[in-house]
């Protein structure tokens, strides 16, 4: 393989896995948008839970944590690009700029496309806020030497889960920054109105691991290497999920049991915490999508060309499918009104799968065309979609 073609498909692979997830992703907001009224706990309940809505929403789990992680990646290479050669250049300003940015968006763009009121009763920070926030960490400490950054993210995924029992009232000192870093809940007055959902300290051991990661798609290393080392991590990830999982020795609050029911039983064993990410949960996210970015790299086809058209426009997509969601749902209202308070739901999960393949052409046109433009252009502004 030459060093063009080599190049081309490690970047398609991972443009690809980054598509899947946002597929994925689709479906999960399209649950929020139609299915709200049958809501989820974290973890799930799994014996209050039907199977079909485990399932869609353990789907979703890939979602954030691949993409966190891709980000760190992608990080990486952007410090490392080809025409250097294996020179590097300063990714602080790119990363810390381009987190600002993402904040900044969630605060407006993206909370006004979940609530459709601007300003919202209550503000919202998700997985936009939580990513800007772990890039500008990550610029602010790329510069460590790779084996203290890998460390120093590997302490805070694998070890974090020792002090998740800690939980803080508001009226301690430390309240509001624990908040921030470790415990979801909303900020005490005059921003009482705005609730953490991503609590960040997991997040940025999970794109500091991300950015470690770089170095596997360096121009020095060929196809097969990488796949191999790719496979070895993944399969190492899933191996200490099973072994820690099922002798429920560390990494999950609560421990899976088993029952009469099979399902229920499998259910309880993948019931992971995702706010914040538990190490099970990083584990078995993490090391799947890193298998998958082997197989990616050597299968393409029409569909990893289609993943990776809208992988190559991720802000873009996000935004898009938030305000298609947020039409839709008034649409739905207008024409079969609220049957579930103030809004219009649907009865069965298999119609969220169905509303969501419905909305992929919709969506997979104008990305690719803003894909393509983003290849094109050179605007420094959009390279931050």
């Amino acid at each position: 393989m030459t060093t063009s073609n080599n190049l081309r498909n490690r970047i398609s692979a991972i443009d690809s896995l980054r598509g899947m997830i946002m597929l994925l992703m689709l479906v999960d907001h399209v649950r929020e948008t139609i299915y709200l009224h049958k809501q989820v706990a974290d973890p799930m309940l799994v014996e209050q839970t039907d199977p079909a809505l485990f399932f869609t929403r353990f789907s979703a789990h890939f979602c954030a944590p691949i993409f966190v992680f891709l980000a760190g990646l992608s990080a990486w290479l952007y410090a490392h690009p080809a025409h250097l050669h294996g020179g590097q250049r300063d990714a602080t300003g790119f990363l810390v700029k381009r987190g600002a940015f993402l904040i900044l968006l969630e605060f407006t763009i993206i909370n006004f496309a979940w609530s459709g009121h601007f300003p919202p009763n209550i503000w919202y920070l998700q997985v936009i806020w939580v990513i800007g926030l772990a890039m500008i960490s990550l610029g602010l400490l790329h510069k460590l030497p790779l084996p203290l950054l890998f460390s120093i993210g590997l302490l805070i995924v694998a070890g974090h889960n020792s002090i998740s029992d800690i939980k803080l009232s508001p009226d301690h000192p430390a309240y509001t920054i624990w908040t921030v870093m470790f415990q979801r809940g909303f900020l005490l007055e005059p921003f009482n109105m705005i609730k953490i959902s991503y609590p960040l300290l997991p997040w940025i051991g999970i794109i500091l691991i991300g950015y470690c990661c770089g170095p596997l798609y360096q121009q020095t290393i060929q196809s097969k290497q990488r796949q191999t080392y790719l496979l070895a991590i993944g399969c190492g990830a899933l191996a200490a999920l099973l072994l820690l999982r099922s002798f429920n020795i560390y990494g999950e609050n609560q421990a899976w049991q088993q029952h009469q029911d099979i399902v229920i039983t499998v259910m309880s064993y993948l019931n992971f915490q995702k706010y914040p990410p538990s190490l099970l949960f990083s584990l078995l996210t993490i090391g799947s999508g890193l298998i998958c970015l082997a197989w990616l790299e050597r299968r393409q086809s029409r569909f990893t060309e289609f993943c990776a058209d809208i992988g190559a426009a991720p802000m873009f997509y996000y935004i898009l499918h938030l305000y298609l969601l947020l039409i839709l749902q008034t649409i739905l209202v207008k024409v079969f009104g609220a049957n579930h308070g103030a809004r219009f739901g649907v009865e069965h999960v298999w119609q969220v799968w169905l509303c969501a393949a419905l909305l992929v052409p919709v969506l997979y046109y104008p990305c690719r065309q803003f894909a393509r433009y983003k290849r094109q252009s050179k605007q420094a502004w959009i390279r931050y979609l």
